[in-house]
């Protein structure tokens, strides 16, 4: 019996119950989308600010004490110590090694160009080829971390071609100021020696580096003296943002309890990355560009926030339709359920049986939902991070529950209408 007027309302009624599965389908495939998204944005988000600088900055010991006492940075001027160029491959083998995206040494000087004129030169690796010591390799360097420079002359400069150690870039500022263009060759002149290169590209980078030259590292290293040495690194790596136990650790690590200290040192804290960075670089101290790394966790949390607004706003939404779909369907059905009513069916079986149908539709459209959901969320992911998106599998429960939830709250006002609904009135015309 109960089956029979269940399959009578899904037939009889299969507009509105479509209607209803259709606004279940529309809310589930939206929250299911969101969901993945925030569950799979972290890291996504992360790359795509790691596209805009690095957040952790390596210096010398010595040399980062004499930038905190003169608060200056650490320029060729105050430098007394160097870190090594052939320990950076030990930055890839950290706890957190696969958490580094990118990374290059600096080492400033100044040199005579036109005029016996000074400018800054810097030396980097723009995509250096590195060999790590756990047998892979890589290529790594400014070309990756400063995406945002416009070339606006030439191209960059490519480490992988013979020629690149006779190969400067020249910020537009600095080129504006004498003159030069991408194919120029000019004289630098360092301390330990000077050397003819050709500008290979000019570009903007809207900030100080355009008064400035970049050039190989081993060219700088040979102008300055100062083999396998360098000033700084900068580090790109995805991080978590911090909590209170972070912002304990990145006061004093030692501080903590060995089952508090293992929980941060295991986690991809930025205090954590700058604490392992510094037990692999000899005579290093590594920090995080606060900025950054702040602004970071407050993008990720801003943008998690939205995506959960988006998904509640949709469900409600959702119950809403649902409201007035169960509704419209009880009263259209009044006076059947009047007659079942006089004829002794309690209003727990009434009820019973409405919510099945609609349950029953529910799931209909929670199905539906979902693999719409799926869709969703690889148009979010490729439109906006340009990768697909990975499915967790804790979404499907979250959003069953959540349309159950929604699909009962949506029902309560009709529920309310079948329990007040008096036979007699129904069937005699009177309501």
């Amino acid at each position: 019996m109960l089956f029979r007027m269940i399959r009578g309302v899904l037939f009889h009624q299969k507009g509105k119950m479509l209607l209803i599965a259709l606004t279940i389908a529309l809310g589930a495939s939206l929250a299911t989308g969101m969901l993945n998204v925030v569950l799979g944005v972290e890291e996504k988000v992360n790359k795509e600010l790691k596209n805009y600088g690095a957040n952790i900055v390596v210096k010398p010991k010595d040399s980062s004490l004499l930038s905190d006492i003169y608060d200056v940075g650490g320029g060729a001027e105050l430098n007394t110590a160097y870190l090594r160029e052939d320990e950076l491959g030990k930055l890839k083998t950290i706890f957190w090694a696969f958490n580094i995206v990118d990374f290059t040494p600096f080492l400033d000087t100044q040199v005579q160009v036109a005029d016996n004129a000074a400018a800054s030169l810097t030396g980097t690796w723009f995509n250096h080829h590195l060999d790590l010591p756990t047998g892979e390799s890589l290529d790594a360097g400014i070309v990756g971390m400063r995406s945002w420079w416009d070339i606006t002359e030439g191209r960059w400069l490519d480490e992988k071609d013979a020629n690149a150690s006779g190969e400067i870039m020249a910020g537009a500022a600095l080129a504006a100021q004498y003159g030069w263009h991408a194919g120029d060759i000019i004289r630098l002149k360092g301390n330990q020696g000077e050397k003819d290169v050709t500008i290979a590209g000019i570009y903007d980078a809207g900030g100080d580096e355009d008064e400035q030259l970049y050039a190989t590292l081993d060219l700088v290293q040979a102008l300055t003296g100062r083999e396998n040495e360098v000033a700084s690194i900068e580090v790109s790596a995805l991080t978590t943002p911090d909590n209170e136990l972070a912002r304990r650790a990145a006061k004093n690590p030692a501080a903590l309890s060995s089952r508090d200290y293992e929980t941060w040192y295991c986690t991809a804290y930025v205090s954590a990355i700058c604490y392992q960075i510094q037990e692999v670089i000899t005579g290093s101290v590594a920090s995080a560009v606060r900025k950054v790394a702040e602004s970071e966790g407050t993008i990720l949390d801003k943008t998690k926030l939205l995506m959960i607004l988006i998904t509640a706003l949709s469900l409600v939404g959702s119950a809403l339709g649902i409201s007035n779909l169960v509704t419209a369907s009880v009263m259209e059905r009044s006076k059947e359920i009047g007659l079942l009513k006089a004829i002794g069916a309690r209003d727990r079986s009434i009820t019973g049986v409405v919510m099945t149908e609609i349950l029953i539709t529910a799931l209909l459209g929670f199905a539906a939902g979902y693999v719409m959901g799926f869709g969703f969320a690889q148009l979010i992911g490729h439109s906006v991070f340009g990768s697909s998106i990975q499915m967790d599998p804790k979404v499907a429960p979250i959003v069953a529950g959540l349309i159950a939830l929604v699909t009962v709250a949506g029902s309560l006002p009709a529920i309310r209408m079948v329990l007040r609904l008096r036979p007699a009135e129904v069937l005699h015309g009177g309501h």
